[in-house]
């Protein structure tokens, strides 16, 4: 591997094992929060690449908040569809490779099979159609040097997330009702922050296609199974976990019910698809609870 890397959103729980994942792997690489980079600036991010003159830009800052989207959705797209349009046009003139990591909010949700990497896309909430707009933004403009990669259910120690917010409810909670009728792969962030890497290598060397790429964990399992694996790595009584129903949590953006994702194109670039979810996660807990315990805070 050669060349820097650039990522933005580098403040963030997956821009940080990034970062961390890059810099052990002895990389000259540079992470830019949302203070520090606006996205939505072309001159700012046509500085930023002058400045830095990274080979690969992996695009981590998106406007995360589902349910704000929805009533706030010309922001949302600003940040989800104009950034990554801004980034590509930049890495166009650049020369720079794009990865731009996006979410399977793009599908509809009611598959009952993994969802393909080229699969009809047809997204229900105002925060899917601005992510889907920010990965036709960077095939559009880098056919040859874009790539997008669709990731579900993240959690890691750097940030708020389910994983962290089930660790404190357990604390304080004598049972909880989770939801069990939504199926997808829990993902940690840094699984997904190696396989960027790998990704970002391969595709310098040229034995990755660009497009589109999946990457979540291995398996599947709903809200209510991931949350009685969290249970049972505290040392807390499973049975605790109730089942529910979507019903029962009404938000103002809708969910997808199945959005469990395929992993095909990994293996024609020599990359081995990220590994069974409860491996990972069993890995990742030790400073998910020490994250979590540290904050005394809960998580939203």
């Amino acid at each position: 591997m050669s060349g820097s890397w650039l990522v933005t959103g580098g403040g963030g729980m997956l821009g940080q094992d990034l970062l961390a994942r890059l810099v052990g792997a002895g990389e000259r690489a540079v992470g830019l929060d949302r203070t520090a980079l606006d996205i939505t600036d072309p001159a700012a991010v046509r500085a930023a690449l002058e400045t830095h003159a990274p080979a690969v830009v992996v695009n981590c800052a998106a406007w995360t908040a589902v349910d704000d989207a929805e009533a706030r959705e010309a922001e949302a797209l600003a940040v989800n569809g104009t950034g990554p349009r801004v980034l590509a046009e930049a890495c166009a003139a650049s020369g720079a490779v794009l990865i731009q990591v996006s979410t399977d909010y793009v599908f509809d949700g009611d598959g009952g099979t993994p969802y393909g990497e080229y699969d009809p896309t047809g997204p229900r909430s105002a925060y899917g159609r601005t992510k889907l707009a920010g990965e036709r933004a960077v095939l559009d403009t880098l056919p040859e040097t874009g790539y997008v990669v669709r990731t579900a259910w993240l959690y890691g120690a750097g940030g708020g997330n389910f994983v962290r917010t089930m660790i404190k409810l357990e604390s304080v909670k004598d049972t909880l009702d989770v939801v069990d009728d939504q199926r997808g792969q829990p993902t940690w962030t840094g699984d997904l922050a190696d396989l960027l890497v790998r990704l970002g290598g391969a595709a310098l060397e040229g034995a990755a296609e660009p497009g589109v790429y999946h990457g979540t964990s291995g398996g599947e399992t709903s809200w209510f199974g991931f949350t009685r694996e969290i249970f049972r790595l505290l040392g807390a009584d499973p049975e605790r976990v109730r089942p529910t129903t979507s019903e029962a949590f009404v938000r103002p953006a809708p969910r997808p019910a199945y959005s469990v994702l395929g992993h095909e194109r990994w293996k024609r670039a020599g990359i081995e698809p990220i590994r069974e979810w409860r491996e990972a996660l069993a890995e990742a807990f030790p400073a998910l609870v020490t994250a979590e315990r540290q904050s005394g805070v809960t998580d939203q």
